[in-house]
């Protein structure tokens, strides 16, 4: 089953970080993904701008709404994201625990929905 880990972060904690953290953190998360690659778990996956540089659209009543920033308000934003090839929710969480950015943000781990709606 796949699994979509999203990766979301205090920006100003990670801020904070030096950039020798910063980049242990990184090491960390891309021995993950080369171990998942190598077992055929992994199928992509890659960290993101900051949220300042989002751009959120909406349409309402035929109108494109076009805003600078992300669309919700909150302290952690998405900040990267894997996407994984596992057997159930229980492997999923397990992998997600091992991300690095678990230990200080959140790592919300959500099933890939295939093909059209029921």
């Amino acid at each position: 089953m796949k699994y979509m880990l999203l990766i979301c972060r205090d920006e100003p904690a990670w801020d904070r970080l030096s950039a020798t953290e910063r980049q242990q953190i990184y090491r960390q998360t891309l021995e993950i993904s080369e171990e998942l690659t190598s077992r055929g778990q992994y199928l992509g996956g890659f960290p993101l701008h900051p949220s300042s540089s989002a751009t959120s659209v909406r349409v309402r009543d035929g109108r494109r709404l076009v805003t600078d920033g992300p669309f919700a308000e909150t302290r952690e934003q998405l900040g990267g994201y894997m996407l994984i090839d596992v057997k159930d929710l229980d492997e999923a969480i397990a992998i997600a625990a091992r991300i690095p950015l678990a230990r200080t943000s959140t790592v919300e781990v959500r099933p890939v929905r295939e093909g059209p709606p029921k």
